[in-house]
C-alpha cells in the first residue's frame, strides 16, 4: 500500500466507519441468546437428565427387579434389593441411585427391558447438600410421575431408532 493511500485511509477513518457499520447491522438481526430462567431452549428427545422410575397406566411400578441396570452401570451408582411378592412376581424393596456417582451414560435406560428407569428431560435439579443427590425409590417414582408425559413422548419419538 502506498504512502498516500495509507494517509487517506487514516484521515478518512475508513476502518472505524467500517467497524461501526458492521456493529450497526447487527442491531437489526435476530438475537441469538435467550432469557434463560424465563425462556428454555429446545431439548433433544434423547437428552439425558434427571433419572426417574416409571409406572404402568394401572399405577403399578414397572421395575421387575432384574438388576440389569445395576449390573451395567459403569459408575456403580445403582443399588437394588428385591424380594418376591405373593403373586410370584419380583419387585424392588430398595432402589437407590447415587447421583454424585452417575455419569449420565444412559446404559441403565438401554439395559432395562420394561423401560422402568429412564433419564428424563429435567436438567434443573441443583441442591444445597450432597445428601439430596442420593435418590431412593420414592423420589425416583415421584420424578417419574412428574415427568411421565414428556418421558413417554420422548420414548415414542425415539422408538424407530432403538
Amino acid at each position: 500500500m502506498s504512502f498516500i493511500q495509507r494517509n487517506v485511509r487514516t484521515w478518512m477513518l475508513t476502518e472505524l466507519l467500517t467497524g461501526m457499520a458492521k456493529s450497526f447491522s447487527y442491531m437489526f438481526k435476530r438475537r441469538s441468546t435467550i432469557n434463560y430462567p424465563y425462556e428454555k431452549g429446545p431439548l433433544s428427545p434423547r437428552f439425558r437428565g434427571e433419572h426417574a422410575l416409571r409406572r404402568y397406566a394401572s399405577g403399578e411400578e414397572r421395575c421387575i427387579a432384574c438388576k440389569l441396570c445395576e449390573a451395567v452401570c459403569p459408575a456403580q451408582a445403582i443399588t437394588i434389593e428385591a424380594e418376591p411378592r405373593e403373586d410370584g412376581s419380583r419387585r424392588t424393596t430398595r432402589y437407590d441411585l447415587d447421583m454424585t456417582k452417575c455419569i449420565y451414560c444412559g446404559f441403565c435406560q438401554e439395559a432395562c427391558p420394561v423401560d422402568a428407569i429412564v433419564e428424563g428431560p429435567n436438567f434443573e435439579y441443583a441442591t444445597e447438600t450432597r445428601e439430596e443427590l442420593f435418590y431412593n425409590k420414592d423420589k425416583l417414582l415421584a420424578n417419574g410421575d412428574r415427568w411421565e408425559n414428556e418421558i413417554a413422548a420422548n420414548i415414542a419419538v425415539d422408538t424407530p431408532y432403538r
